[in-house]
């Protein structure tokens, strides 16, 4: 399989982006203890595309993500910047000098139960002083979250209030390349914060933190066999926003005509009682956006807040979870879970589409800006087939807005790709006697693809849309937060009364979209800055932005905007 992977390096630049980053990396860990364990849905997803086959100095396999993360100094808690699978108390460097040492031990962050528990599961400190891990049953890295290897049920679930930091709940080992910590910013208290676009771009004109990232890009991008592309989970409320614009224009420069998908993060919600970390938040942002789009093969905003203006909006609901917005914990799970569920077109085993290829198809004629969308879980009943349930939405769009963009009702679509998984073959079409009329041409089709594919034409005529159905559903295994209603089951099927079970796994309905409700919210995004004084906050401008950069962006945003301009004539 390894040499048919068509390899990505995944960038994580942020705190929430480590969130976002942390879920990620449990369910794709998840997944591959499914793998481990059946034979069935192995053909779908390439875990090669996103992992690493490596190999510790005593000779273990490992089976790490190919990733580079960065955050601030206090953000990893009790985890090592090196990791902990290649720890071995013989590999300390001999010191030549022979005169008086003095010794200076910085005390250790105690690891929460939940760690603690995951840590005995997945390996065991040797008598030599090595790290002995468990092994998949395929020989492949660490164990997953599977019974072979579960404590109790209870001890797998952090308590919320345990959960500071990302490193919190991220139970994958990551390489001793992965992690770079940047020393320069604090993740905690008021002082020596990365709060502006200007502090952020600047970190990556140093030649320290320049070099050390052209080093690590360099150690995995040399191991690839065909790198198809880097995908970039980045902040946009904040600094990081700055590092990413400028790292996207490395990544350009050095590996043109890779595929380049960035994904901005915005935590939500925000309040109105702070106005500097708003007006913060709005310029970044719209940096951000700009500079990233420039320089990637696309940029799509994620978020779970109502806009990326200064009025507040309502936060994104879903009628089957119960999740707390203010929690980074719960909202960046489900906007990794979207993530799991839209790049599967470039993870695919089978006919791939590469990153390159999906995004040429959406950014065409400038529109370097997309959005996304989700429905969690995807509202199949017990019983129920793919055509029953979607026959029930009507004319209504089946998925709920991720992007902070707005409402699309009123807009067109020029092109989507849309990922639908987690339903049975079974359930995929209808099945009805011998001379019985189909209830709906869906009913009539003869494959879920056929049943998917239609339902999108008839939702949207007209629309270029690229569809994909997967058998295989969204791992939801804790750490995954349990906000789900009762009347879920342990697939996430929804019932009509309620279920005392753990759902561990749930269908998913994801889209990435352009379209026209993008004129819309850019045009929205640069008129608010166009009408702000900039002069009230030299304290942003200081920060490396000069008021010509900020005239520039509006400007840009108004460009952007224009791209999607034609079809506002053609809305129904």
């Amino acid at each position: 399989m390894a040499s048919a992977a068509r390899e990505v390096l995944t960038l994580q630049l942020g705190h929430f982006a480590g969130f976002v980053g942390a879920h990620w990396w449990n369910q794709q860990d998840a997944a591959l203890g499914r793998l481990a364990g059946t034979k069935e849905l192995s053909g779908e997803l390439c875990p090669d595309v996103l992992y690493r086959a490596g190999q510790t100095l005593h000779g273990q396999e490992t089976y790490t993500p190919r990733l580079i993360l960065m955050d601030l100094k206090g953000s990893l808690n009790s985890l090592k910047q090196e990791g902990g699978l290649y720890q071995d108390k013989h590999l300390d460097a001999a010191i030549a000098w022979q005169g008086k040492l003095t010794t200076h031990k910085e005390e250790l962050q105690a690891k929460n139960p939940f760690l603690q528990n995951l840590l005995s599961a997945e390996g065991v400190m040797s008598s030599d002083g090595v790290w002995r891990v468990h092994t998949f049953p395929n020989g492949k890295g660490l164990p997953p979250l599977t019974k072979a290897f579960l404590p109790t049920p209870k001890s797998l679930i952090p308590p919320e209030g345990s959960i500071k930091v990302w490193s919190d709940f991220l139970h994958v080992q990551l390489h001793p390349r992965s992690i770079c910590i940047i020393q320069k910013y604090n993740h905690d208290g008021e002082a020596g914060r990365l709060e502006g676009f200007g502090q952020g771009e600047s970190l990556l004109r140093e030649p320290t933190y320049l070099e050390e990232l052209e080093d690590r890009l360099h150690f995995y991008v040399e191991e690839c066999d065909y790198l198809q592309g880097f995908q970039i989970l980045c902040d946009l409320h904040d600094g990081f926003s700055g590092l990413g614009a400028k790292a996207t224009e490395l990544l350009q420069d050095e590996y043109a005509g890779r595929g380049i998908l960035t994904w901005g993060l915005l935590p939500g919600p925000y309040t109105l009682g702070e106005p500097q970390k708003n007006f913060y938040r709005l310029f970044n942002t719209a940096l951000g956006l700009v500079n990233m789009a420039a320089h990637s093969s696309f940029v799509c905003p994620l978020s779970l807040g109502g806009g990326l203006g200064l009025r507040p909006e309502p936060p994104v609901t879903f009628p089957h979870l119960r999740y707390d917005v203010t929690l980074p914990y719960h909202s960046s799970a489900l906007l990794a879970t979207v993530l799991d569920t839209i790049t599967v077109p470039y993870r695919l085993c089978s006919s791939p589409l590469s990153m390159v290829h999906l995004a040429d198809m959406l950014s065409f004629s400038g529109r370097k800006v997309v959005t996304a969308g989700a429905s969690i879980p995807f509202p199949v009943a017990p019983g129920h087939s793919l055509p029953d349930t979607l026959a029930q939405f009507g004319g209504t769009i089946p998925w709920t807005p991720v992007s902070a963009c707005g409402e699309p009702s009123g807009t067109r679509c020029f092109v989507q790709s849309v990922v639908l998984r987690g339903v049975d073959k079974t359930r995929q079409t209808s099945q009805f006697s011998p001379g019985t009329s189909p209830n709906s041409p869906l009913h009539a089709c003869t494959s879920g693809e056929e049943v998917l594919a239609q339902y999108l034409q008839q939702l949207q005529p007209g629309v270029l849309s690229s569809s994909q159905l997967l058998l295989s559903p969204c791992r939801v295994v804790p750490p995954y937060p349990r906000f789900f209603s009762s009347r879920l089951n342990q697939q996430g099927l929804i019932l009509d009364g309620t279920h005392n079970g753990t759902v561990e796994t749930i269908p998913v309905l994801a889209t990435l979209c352009s379209s026209s409700l993008l004129h819309r919210a850019l045009g929205r995004l640069a008129g608010e800055l166009a009408n702000l004084d900039l002069r009230r906050w030299a304290s942003f401008l200081a920060a490396g932005v000069e008021q010509d950069d900020m005239e520039e962006t509006i400007q840009e945003l108004h460009n952007l905007a224009q791209c999607y301009q034609d079809g506002d004539s053609l809305i129904n």
